[in-house]
């Protein structure tokens, strides 16, 4: 059979609401559910065919190109706003970007890998399959990025910690991982790499297939041929250093607003004393006193959550449209196009407050806040949902008017 490379690889669109019972073929032909239950944080899975169209189109005789060329990746990889790194391993190196044409090494030459972070915000097909993976809670997803890499290139045997879906979409990688509890690093190198790595098992992953990692799995994965692109979608998690850290913050904060903390500090009853350097125990108590009043809410956690997890990264950047539209046009046109939440925003909430990159919006009427919870869980709105939102859009105040200003919220092209 003559194979053709005449086809790029349209991802479909995740239904709404998600299917998270039945079985789905990107999970090996179990359910979100179970493989929640199973293999989430607990043990890596391997998935013969989860895209199952590069193994049907191959069957016709159409081999199914990456949606993303090597060109659209190199472009992303010279922007200011988009991550990126340039891994060589003889000898190892490590370039931050962004680039220029000439730093980026040509698919012919082999033991290179280009990484790109965050290409779901700047690409619609991997938008989407980013999608396909929120049956996890998107306080825990990341963004998607991509590797692309010649032949023999990788970024050596190492740990992550956060759990990873690799999904293969051009080329072979040949992954080898291990349960190792020896993670010491290769000293002087400016990756960090195992310095003992002992592969336990290993499989060549061809498009369309796919493994999942959960974390501290050490992992290895070698390009096998020129152009091969794994998409990895991972999910990390903050320290409860800087989740604890965070809420502590934003306590301080809220105490500025309690008179009863702004009292000075009164010792009425303090005797005198022979060691005047000792602190005093009267004002250990009265600061204990204080502490000890102070009580955290899960609301009050769930609502810090919410706004620190949907903040922005330090490099997004939010571009208007360079047509903005007046608040009447801006009504007019969502009516007949409708809403989408923009790739690069995070919305979150905790069933009582709604957070939209790290912003509260939850002054919001009660029936606003239901429109802001249906375009969060399905990214977007109807343009027959949104002839009833325009309803509760009054003046340019509103924060529909100000999200699609600040162009966190975008209008649907036709």
């Amino acid at each position: 059979m003559t194979i053709k490379f005449n086809a790029r690889y349209q991802a479909p669109e995740a239904p709404q609401p998600l299917p998270i019972q039945e079985p789905w073929a990107l999970l090996g032909g179990m359910s979100p559910a179970t493989f929640m239950k199973e293999y989430w944080q607990k043990k890596p899975l391997l998935v013969r065919g989860a895209i199952p169209a590069f193994q049907l189109a191959k069957q016709s005789g159409v081999a199914l190109e990456s949606p993303i060329s090597m060109a659209d990746l190199s472009d992303l990889a010279k922007q200011k706003n988009v991550e990126s790194r340039l891994i060589q391993s003889k000898p190892w190196s490590l370039k931050k970007g962004p680039f220029k044409s000439k730093h980026i090494p040509s698919l012919k030459k082999d033991a290179w890998t280009l990484l790109v972070q965050g290409v779901n915000t700047h690409h619609p097909i991997a938008e989407r399959v980013m999608s396909w993976f929120r049956f996890i809670p998107e306080a825990r997803l990341d963004d998607l990025m991509i590797s692309i890499a010649g032949k023999h290139g990788g970024v050596g045997p190492h740990v992550d910690s956060y759990d990873v879906f690799l999904l293969q979409m051009a080329g072979r990688r040949h992954w080898k991982i291990s349960g190792q509890k020896d993670l010491r690093l290769k000293e002087g190198l400016p990756l960090k790499i195992l310095k003992h790595f002992e592969p336990t098992q290993d499989w060549v992953l061809e498009p369309g297939d796919m493994l999942y990692l959960p974390p501290n799995i050490a992992h290895d994965g070698l390009s096998l041929d020129a152009g091969c692109q794994t998409w990895s979608i991972g999910f990390r998690a903050p320290t409860y250093k800087e989740l604890i850290s965070e809420i502590l913050w934003r306590t301080t904060e809220a105490l500025e607003n309690d008179p009863k903390l702004s009292q000075l500090y009164a010792d009425p009853k303090q005797s005198a004393t022979l060691d005047s350097c000792a602190v005093p125990e009267d004002l250990v108590a009265a600061v204990s006193k204080h502490l000890n009043g102070i009580r955290w809410s899960d609301s009050d956690i769930s609502c810090t959550l919410a706004s620190m997890l949907s903040e922005p990264k330090a490099q997004t950047v939010f571009e208007p449209h360079k047509s903005q539209l007046d608040l009447n046009a801006f009504k007019k046109t969502i009516v007949h196009q409708g809403l989408k939440l923009s790739p690069q925003s995070k919305a979150l909430h905790d069933h009582d407050f709604f957070y939209l990159n790290g912003e509260s919006l939850s002054d919001s009427e009660e029936a606003d806040w239901a429109f802001w919870l249906e375009l969060a869980q399905e990214q977007s709105l109807s343009p027959s949902r949104c002839q009833q939102l325009v309803k509760l859009i009054k003046d340019a105040d509103s924060p529909w008017f100000e999200a699609y200003s600040s162009a966190w919220i975008l209008i649907k092209q036709d």
